[in-house]
C-alpha cells in the first residue's frame, strides 16, 4: 500500500517555518508581508480557495487584502484594480484568482501584473526566467509538487516522469521543472495530453506520473506499474447523495485502485491543494525580501 503524501500536514509545517521567519523580520523592525487577492464573480471553488489563502495568511502573520468584484466587472475595471495594486507599495504580492469570467481575457490580465508582485508565477517574464533556470517566482502548484518530492526524499534523477495535461498553470511548467539539471528534477519527461496516442503504454513505463487533466478518476490501476509515484492535481465535484452537501471531491486518479500499486500517492482533497497555498505564501515572503523593507 502506498505512502500517502500528506499535503495538509506538510503545508502546515511550511507555514510554521514561514511564521518563524516573519516573527524574526518583525523583531528586526522589517515589513510584515502583505498578500492581496482579487476575486471576480461567485465561482464556488474560487471562493473556497481564496478563503483558505486568507486564513493561511493570518496563520503565518501576513497582512492580507481581499478585493471582491462582481461577475459583471468589465476587463477595463479589472485592469484598473491591477494598476492600483501594482502601484501600492504596501502590497508585496498579489494574485488574480482564476478562472475569470469568460468576457475577460486571462492572458491580458496576467501580463498586466507587475512581475515583481506576481506571486502566482504566471507572468511571461517569470515563466521565461523559470525556463532559463534563473531566480524567479515558480508557479505555485508546480512548486508545491517539487516540495513534496524534496521533503519526502523521492528520487527523481534519471526517472521516467509522465505528465498528463499541458496547461500553462501545471502541466507545461512541470515538464520544464522535472527536466532541469537540479533536484527535484533530472527526470526524462514525457508531456502527454488529450491527443496523445498510446497513453496507457506510455504511463506503464513511468516511475512518476503527474496528472493535471481535470477528468475525474481518469488514471486507473491498469495504466500504472507497481511502485509508481502518483501526484494527483485534479479536483472535481461529483454528485453524491450520501453526503450532506450533495457532492464529494475526487481527483484525476482512481485512488482506491491506484494506491494499491503506487509507492507514494497524493490524496484528493488534502494533497496538492494545501501545498499550492504554502508555495504562494513562500513566494510572497520572497517578494517582500526583494523590496528590502
Amino acid at each position: 500500500m502506498a505512502t500517502i503524501l500528506d499535503g495538509k500536514k506538510l503545508s502546515l509545517t511550511i507555514q510554521d517555518e514561514l511564521a518563524i521567519k516573519v516573527s524574526e523580520r518583525l523583531q528586526k523592525g522589517k515589513k510584515k508581508p502583505h498578500l492581496a487577492a482579487i476575486l471576480v464573480g461567485e465561482d464556488g471553488a474560487s471562493k473556497t480557495y481564496v478563503a483558505a489563502k486568507v486564513k493561511a495568511c493570518e496563520r503565518v502573520g501576513y497582512q492580507s487584502t481581499l478585493i471582491k468584484l462582481p461577475e459583471i466587472t468589465t476587463e477595463k475595471e479589472l485592469m484598473l484594480e491591477i494598476e492600483k495594486l501594482n502601484n501600492n507599495n504596501s502590497i508585496d504580492g498579489f494574485i488574480v484568482q482564476l478562472p475569470l469570467p469568460s468576457h475577460i481575457d486571462e492572458q491580458k490580465i496576467i501580463q498586466l501584473i507587475d512581475p515583481k508582485k506576481d506571486v502566482d508565477g504566471f507572468h511571461p517574464q517569470n515563466i521565461g526566467r523559470m525556463v532559463l533556470n534563473l531566480p524567479t517566482f515558480l508557479p505555485a502548484t508546480p512548486n508545491g509538487i517539487l516540495e513534496f518530492l524534496k521533503r519526502y526524499k523521492i528520487d527523481t534523477i534519471g526517472k521516467e516522469c509522465v505528465i498528463i495535461g499541458r496547461s500553462h498553470i501545471v502541466g507545461s511548467p512541470m515538464s520544464i521543472l522535472m527536466a532541469r539539471n537540479y533536484y527535484p528534477g533530472n527526470s526524462t519527461v514525457t508531456l502527454t495530453h488529450s491527443r496523445t496516442q498510446n497513453l496507457k503504454e506510455i504511463c506503464l513505463k513511468a516511475d512518476i506520473i503527474i496528472v493535471a487533466l481535470g477528468k475525474p478518476e481518469f488514471l486507473t490501476a491498469d495504466m500504472v506499474k507497481d511502485g509508481v509515484v502518483i501526484i494527483d492535481v485534479g479536483i472535481t465535484r461529483v454528485n453524491d447523495n450520501s453526503k450532506k452537501n450533495g457532492y464529494r471531491l475526487v481527483g484525476d486518479v482512481k485512488f482506491d485502485e491506484v494506491s494499491k500499486k503506487a509507492s507514494y500517492i497524493t490524496p484528493v482533497p488534502g494533497g496538492v491543494g494545501p501545498m499550492t497555498i504554502a508555495s504562494l505564501l513562500t513566494n510572497t515572503l520572497n517578494a517582500t525580501k526583494l523590496k528590502k523593507m
